[in-house]
């Protein structure tokens, strides 16, 4: 039954994946702080104290760990009321000099001379993060110190030149040129909206969020950017970047009273600002739809004359998914749902819109929940304009058909043991841990409730497996009824090729420019050609050595001069196989195997090694041995950690070549690379999933290889579009 095999599976992975259990630690005591609250979080063994600045009514959450990848993050609940992109502009603008730290940009030189793991900001359509993380302690306070600095003295709140460089501004070298826009921003979100798929994540959001924040666009409108002054720019940044408006985060194991020190130096700079919080606050947008919406937007395409391929339409299927607060257990439940739905090639509904074949490539992605409010978006590209509606019509029949007939109990089983392993393991890959932590708490934090509930799971994730020990499926349909079928806050975007577009927003664009250079005096265009002199001369000049001394370094004798070093055991022929094995017995996996196999095929001819992609996803996604697609990424799902197919490709030069000369590149080592992980006492159950998946995968399903083909080439095509500067960078490489 569904409850005996659930109940086997979530003990076994309990059991096996080791939590973290590093005991609570006592709240350290501050005199500028009050301890507000303190918590253990089990789940990643951290000691938590959430603490508010007495003076500036600051809150500041420190994560006690014995991760000595130290991380730091301030970040602003930042709403904008239009598309202007102030929260964006300022983002950008904080960076670039301040009152202790007076280079034009610090974080240049600072980097030149830090040892920094992390270190960038993130603009959300409701906040500002900025976020630093290091494992050398010196260099952390260094980052902190010029980072705080940053953002509560920064230069560009009183040298309009900050704005114009960073923003936007009107250029003009001579007087008899036309006027132009530029900025970094101006430019950046340029590049954005000429992107089909950025588009149709715009027209998205805004269509299902049309009373909040999120009906507007946080990182500008190239149309809208230079509507802001730098008067409002300086007004966002005394609204919104008051310490009141703050969420400070902490977390390594670093010393809890050095943190609080330095942070009650930039803090004591600043009354209470009552009024902060609840003017940032963001306004619930309402299921106030009585019928599904729908939305027609162009995209800018080139013309391809008649012998060209008629371009396609993108289309998108939007819900609101919650105009309230979700519970705990709700929460858990809708990302299990998520990953039943679209988590993986074998998932129904991302399944059938594939093998429609009806489009190229999914849209969407399904469940978007760091906001405050989810939504769950699915769709297709590639879509011929009289199949838009059948794409909708397909995409509610399978949610209809989910309702009715529920989920299977292995793919239940697949996809809960898929979530939970992703939960415990906890592996963030090159990221920060801290950084995981920091974001995970963001999503109550910052919209005033407690920061340390976003982070647990325990609790919740027992409430779902009891939910389906009791009623199996039925937990999931009824999610699926209430929160899709039966929400008629629902948006279609269809995007549409336009032939004219662009060239219809370059005239309106030079026709703006135009009635304002007609409308400007002599001495108004006189202003602008010195303004625009003045800050190109401002760009190219160095820092001063004054100013370039107030940039924090490290010595040498600041570094650390042990060298870690990880057990490795190689045996060159394990077993008498012929295969060597190189082991990493390490104590800090939490009972976790990893592992690769690493398949040599440097014998096919170079032509061939481009279709070594293509292979590798065959291996993964057309089944192997006795099992289909649908069965084998169960099997996965419900075992193990998860399992991948891909490709190592490396240069080699001739033997005897000259050392540091560039070769030929005509020789290669080629390998496939097999890579999964499972609780330890799953290794044997990981193995055999490598051994079918390399001896017995499914090749000769050319249905869904020209699937796969359709969907790299819609891939290929969005990167060139939205990417082109990496596209150009890649050939260059590769010549």
């Amino acid at each position: 039954t569904t409850t005996r095999t659930w109940s086997s599976s979530a003990t076994s992975l309990h059991s096996t994946v080791e939590a973290t259990t590093n005991d609570a630690i006592a709240a350290i005591e501050h005199p500028d702080f009050d301890i507000v609250e303190t918590d253990h979080i089990s789940e990643f063994g951290a000691s938590a104290t959430l603490y508010r600045h007495k003076k500036s009514g600051a809150e500041l959450l420190s994560l006690s760990t014995d991760d000595d990848n130290k991380c730091f993050g301030i970040t602003f609940r930042t709403p904008p009321q239009d598309s202007t992109g102030v929260p964006h502009i300022l983002e950008h603008s904080v960076l670039c000099g301040s009152r202790k730290y007076t280079t034009k940009d610090p974080f240049v030189q600072l980097l030149q001379g830090s040892l920094q793991t992390f270190l960038n900001a993130f603009t959300y359509p409701d906040r500002t993060c900025y976020v630093v993380a290091s494992q050398n302690t010196k260099d952390f306070y260094n980052l902190i110190n010029v980072y705080a600095d940053a953002v509560f003295h920064p230069r560009a709140i009183s040298d309009p030149m900050v704005h114009a460089q960073e923003g936007w501004h009107l250029e003009l070298e001579n007087v008899e040129d036309p006027l132009t826009y530029k900025g970094v921003v101006y430019n950046e979100m340029k590049g954005v909206y000429s992107s089909p798929d950025s588009l149709l994540q715009r027209e998205a959001q805004q269509s299902i969020f049309p009373d909040n924040a999120y009906g507007v666009d946080s990182g500008g409108d190239p149309v809208d950017i230079p509507n802001l002054s730098f008067e409002q720019f300086a007004a966002f940044h005394a609204k919104f970047y008051h310490p009141a408006n703050s969420r400070i985060f902490f977390a390594g194991d670093d010393d809890v009273a050095e943190r609080l020190e330095i942070m009650a130096e930039y803090l004591g700079d600043f009354d209470a600002s009552p009024e902060s919080k609840p003017g940032s606050a963001i306004e619930w947008q309402k299921k106030r739809y009585e019928e599904p919406v729908k939305v027609r937007h162009p995209y800018p395409v080139s013309d391809k004359g008649a012998d060209g391929q008629p371009d396609t339409h993108l289309m998108q299927v939007n819900w609101l998914m919650n105009d309230k607060q979700l519970t705990p257990k709700e929460e858990i439940t809708s990302t299990v749902l998520d990953h039943l739905l679209m988590g993986t090639t074998s998932s129904i509904l991302r399944k059938t819109l594939m093998e429609s074949g009806l489009g190229d490539a999914i849209t969407g992605g399904g469940l978007a929940n760091e906001l405050m409010q989810g939504t769950f978006s699915v769709g297709l590209k590639g879509v011929k304009p009289e199949n838009v509606d059948t794409v909708e019509n397909l995409i509610v029949d399978t949610l209809k058909k989910v309702v009715e007939e529920g989920f299977t109990e292995d793919a239940i089983a697949a996809s809960m043991n898929t979530i939970e392993f992703d939960m415990r393991e906890f592996n963030t890959g090159s990221f920060p841990k801290g950084l995981s932590l920091m974001l995970g708490s963001m999503r109550e934090w910052v919209y005033d409730r407690n920061p340390t509930d976003a982070l647990k799971f325990e609790e919740p994730l027992a409430e779902l497996k009891e939910s389906i020990a009791q009623d199996g499926s039925k937990v999931f349909q009824v999610m699926v009824k209430e929160f899709l079928l039966e929400n008629s806050h629902r948006t279609t975007v269809e995007m549409f090729p336009s032939t004219t577009l662009e060239e219809e927003q370059l005239t309106e664009e030079k026709d703006r420019l135009a009635k304002i250079k007609e409308s400007l005096k002599e001495e108004d265009l006189q202003s602008i050609i010195d303004t625009t002199a003045k800050l190109k001369k401002l760009q190219a000049a160095e820092d001063s050595p004054e100013a370039r001394g107030t940039i924090p370094s490290l010595d040498l004798a600041d570094l650390r001069r042990e060298v870690t070093e990880y057990p490795i055991d190689v045996t060159d022929n394990e077993a008498d196989s012929g295969v060597t094995v190189v082991r990493h017995e390490l104590g800090s996996t939490s009972g976790i195997t990893y592992a690769k196999l690493a398949v040599d095929v440097s014998d096919i001819s170079l032509e061939d090694v481009a279709l070594l992609p293509l292979l590798t996803r065959i291996m993964m996604e057309t089944g192997a041995g006795e099992y289909d697609s649908v069965a084998l990424s169960r099997r996965i799902g419900t075992h193990t950690g998860g399992v991948s197919v891909s490709t190592m490709i490396s240069g080699v030069n001739k033997e005897g070549s000259t050392p540091g000369v560039v070769g030929e590149g005509e020789h290669f080592v080629s390998k496939i690379l097999i890579s999964g992980k499972s609780t330890s006492d799953k290794t044997e159950e990981l193995f055999s999933i490598f051994d079918l998946i390399l001896r017995d995968a499914n090749l000769d399903s050319q249905a869904k290889i020209i699937e796969m083909l359709r969907e790299s080439k819609s891939r290929g095509e969005s990167t060139v579009q939205g990417s082109g500067h990496a596209v150009a960078n890649a050939r260059i490489r590769s010549r």
